[in-house]
């Protein structure tokens, strides 16, 4: 199975590292295109029988993925470049451009000809930890099998964990997996500043922070608790542990999380 990257910025990048890992594609059947060659060398030097190309979309024609990681204002211009060269009976349309749905998709690719068809079109929105094979992906789709859906769903839930959801709640979705990284790592590092002034060395408070971090997810994955359950075992009457609940809550922490996300979408 060929696959062609079209973008290998940030987020194509990281897509690109985490696929290299799993089992569905081996490093010279990906074909990564980019405009600048900075990037494509940084990923033919960790990977060195990945095929990079600087500008040329000719290999679309062979593929069959297309993942198209620009931004959005690009998408229009790229799908008006490889429109033409690819096999709409065959192939499968990747976009991980935010905001651009998949009527605007659709729309963009009509070659004005009712033989052409549609191909199939999906949306995906990961996020960074896809390099390591940790992310939460969201997906949707259209003209899409069920083999096909089936087939995206084993490819990114090698890369971490994935999920079909409808179009119309990808925006929500997006605030909680995409944007949220963000917002988790503005937690770490919040909290090692505060580690730090409590007298740790910066990389010891991280790794503490991190690890605790972890604990908590996996505790919550594994026993399928409610956060508040958990947060009750460890807040006893008069303790430390609510004193620093409180504190969060007089300064609107909660709040300020639930603002964060809504404005995220």
């Amino acid at each position: 199975m060929k696959l062609t990257v079209i973008g290998s910025g940030n987020m194509g990048g990281a897509i690109v590292r985490g696929l290299v890992q799993g089992s569905f594609f081996c490093p010279e059947d990906i074909t990564v295109i980019d405009v600048h060659p900075a990037p494509l060398d940084t990923l033919k030097k960790d990977c060195p029988t990945l095929n990079v190309v600087v500008g040329n979309f000719d290999s679309v024609a062979e593929a069959d993925i297309i993942l198209l990681a620009v931004k959005p204002w690009l998408i229009s211009t790229v799908i008006t470049d490889i429109k033409f060269k690819m096999d709409y009976s065959r192939q499968m349309l990747i976009s991980i451009a935010a905001g651009v749905n998949m009527e605007t998709i659709e729309s963009l690719l009509s070659k004005h000809s009712d033989t052409d068809g549609n191909p199939a079109i999906f949306r995906i929105i990961p996020n960074t930890a896809i390099a390591v094979r940790q992310s939460m992906t969201l997906i949707t789709s259209k003209h899409a099998t069920p083999e096909q859906n089936d087939l995206l769903l084993k490819i990114f839930n090698e890369l971490g964990n994935a999920v079909f959801l409808e179009e119309d709640k990808i925006p929500a979705g997006t605030a909680l997996t995409s944007c949220g990284i963000a917002y988790l790592f503005r937690y770490v590092r919040a909290a090692t500043l505060a580690g730090v002034e409590m007298g740790f060395y910066p990389q010891q408070a991280q790794d503490m922070v991190i690890n605790t971090m972890l604990g908590a997810a996996e505790l919550l994955k594994t026993t399928g608790q409610n956060p508040e359950t958990e947060i009750d075992k460890v807040t006893t009457p008069g303790g430390i542990t609510i004193k620093g609940l409180n504190e969060l809550e007089a300064h609107g922490f909660s709040d300020a999380i639930i603002k964060a996300m809504k404005a995220s979408r």
